[in-house]
C-alpha cells in the first residue's frame, strides 16, 4: 500500500492515442473480464481473513492462487514458488510463466501483492488480486510476443520483503541482472470506496529514485493512459510511484509504471477493509484497462481464436438496475432469445433473502439498507453483482 501522495499531473491524452492505435480484438478481450469473476475473487479472497505475512492465512491465500491459475490450464511447470525469510516461518511469493513467441527471454511482468494485515484486505490488495488472475484467465491461451509473469507478492504490508527478494536474488543476483525485464506493471490498492463517483485512476509514474529510467517510465507510464482511455470508460492522472511493489525493480534501474485508485478509500489496513466498502465495477474498469495494456506492453496476437469468440457471447453485460435500489430492482438480458432465468439475492454470508425465476422486475422493499448480493443464472452461466438497497 502507497502513502497518501499530494503531487498530481493530469493532461489531455487524446493526441497521444492517436499515435496508438485501438486493437478491436484488445477490447473484446477486455470485455472478457468478468465482473462475476471479480466478485467471486474477493468474496474467496476475503474468506482467509487476516492474510498477514507468515501466517497460516498467507499460506492458504497462497494455495489458493495456485490453484486458480491450475484451473485456468498454467502448469506446474509454468508455476513457482519462491521462498523468502520471514518470521519463524517465512513466506513465499508466487510466479507464473507465459512463454512470448518471439522474445521468450524478456519478461512483462505484472504483480500486486496478496499479503494483508489489521483485516481481510479486500482492497488492498484483493482488488489487484483479482485483476491479475483475470488478466491470466484471459490471456492463457493468448499468443504474446514477449514473456509475461505473473506475480502475486507477500510482504508488501511489512517493508515490501517478497518483491525485494525477487529483485535481489531472482530478478538480479547481486549486481548481476539475470533477467531481461521489459517493464514492471504493479496493481495495488484499486478498490474504489463504496458510494464516492469512482471514474478516474491513477497511473504511477517513476519521478524519483533512480534517474535513469525516468524517462522510459514516463514513456510507458503515458501508454498506459492511452491503453485506459481506449480500452475502458476510466479518466486518468498521474501520480508518482512509491512505496509499493514495483521500488525494489526501480532501484535496480527498471522500467516500472502500475494503477492505484484515484480517490484514496480509508479502509485499508482495518478490519473494515471489506468487500461491501468497495466498488467492485471499478475494480472491473480497472480490469478492463489493465487487460488491454498488458497486451499492449506484451503484444498480443491481433487475431481472436475460435474460443475467444465463442466467449463474447456472454452474459457480462446484463443489465441490473437501479443501483443503490430502493423498493424494486429490474432485470435487462442482453439476448431476448433468453426467457428462463433465475434471480437470487443474498447477504454477504450467503444466506438467500429474495430468489424469483423469470421475473425481470423484483420487489425487494422488504429488505433493509446494506449491501447484498445478486446472482443471476441463465444458459448454464452466472452473473454476480453487488447491490445496495438504499431508502
Amino acid at each position: 500500500m502507497k502513502k497518501v501522495v499530494t503531487f498530481l499531473l493530469t493532461g489531455i491524452i487524446a493526441q497521444s492515442i492517436a499515435g496508438q492505435s485501438f486493437i478491436p480484438s484488445y477490447q473484446d478481450r477486455s470485455n472478457m473480464v468478468s465482473q462475476t469473476n471479480i466478485i467471486s475473487n474477493l468474496q474467496e479472497f476475503a474468506a482467509f481473513g487476516v492474510k498477514k505475512t507468515g501466517s497460516q492465512a498467507n499460506t492458504d491465500a497462497l494455495n489458493w492462487l495456485k490453484s486458480k491459475y491450475i484451473s485456468y490450464g498454467y502448469t506446474n511447470s509454468q508455476i513457482v514458488e519462491d521462498p523468502f525469510s520471514y518470521g519463524t516461518t517465512g513466506s513465499k511469493n508466487l510466479v507464473v510463466t507465459k512463454t512470448g513467441t518471439v522474445y521468450p527471454n524478456t519478461y512483462v511482468i505484472i504483480c500486486g501483492h496478496f499479503d494483508t494485515i489489521n483485516g481481510p484486505g479486500v482492497n488492498d490488495n484483493g482488488s489487484g488480486v483479482s485483476i491479475i488472475l483475470e488478466a491470466a484467465r484471459i490471456l492463457k491461451d493468448v499468443p504474446t510476443e514477449y514473456s509475461i509473469k505473473f506475480i502475486n507478492f507477500s510482504g508488501e504490508e511489512q517493508g515490501l520483503l517478497g518483491s525485494y527478494h525477487y529483485a535481489d536474488n531472482i530478478a538480479y543476483q547481486g549486481d548481476t541482472r539475470v533477467l531481461d525485464i521489459k517493464l514492471v506493471f504493479n496493481i495495488d490498492q484499486v478498490g474504489g470506496k463504496s458510494g464516492n463517483v469512482n471514474d478516474t485512476v491513477y497511473c504511477d509514474q517513476d519521478l524519483g529514485g533512480v534517474s535513469s529510467n525516468n524517462a522510459a517510465s514516463a514513456t510507458v507510464t503515458q501508454e498506459l493512459r492511452n491503453c485506459t482511455a481506449l480500452y475502458s470508460p476510466l479518466q486518468t492522472a498521474v501520480d508518482p510511484a512509491e512505496s509499493t511493489d514495483y521500488i525494489p525493480f526501480e532501484e535496480k534501474g527498471e522500467v516500472i509504471t502500475g494503477f492505484f485508485e484515484r480517490i484514496r478509500s480509508n479502509y485499508p489496513h482495518t478490519s473494515n477493509d471489506t468487500l461491501a466498502n468497495t466498488d467492485p465495477v471499478y475494480i472491473y474498469n480497472i480490469g478492463k484497462a489493465a487487460v488491454g495494456a498488458l497486451q499492449h506492453f506484451a503484444v498480443a496476437t491481433s487475431t481472436l481464436g475460435t474460443d475467444e469468440i465463442r466467449s463474447k457471447n456472454s452474459l457480462e453485460n446484463v443489465k441490473i438496475y437501479p443501483n443503490p435500489v430502493k423498493d424494486v430492482i429490474k432485470i435487462s438480458l442482453p439476448d431476448s432469445i433468453i426467457k428462463n432465468f433465475s434471480f437470487e439475492i443474498t447477504d454477504l454470508a450467503g444466506h438467500s433473502l429474495v430468489k424469483k425465476t423469470n421475473e425481470s422486475k423484483i420487489d425487494i422493499s422488504n429488505l433493509e439498507n446494506g449491501v447484498y448480493i445478486g446472482t443471476l443464472k441463465a444458459d448454464n452461466q452466472l452473473v454476480v453483482r453487488k447491490i445496495i438497497v438504499e431508502k
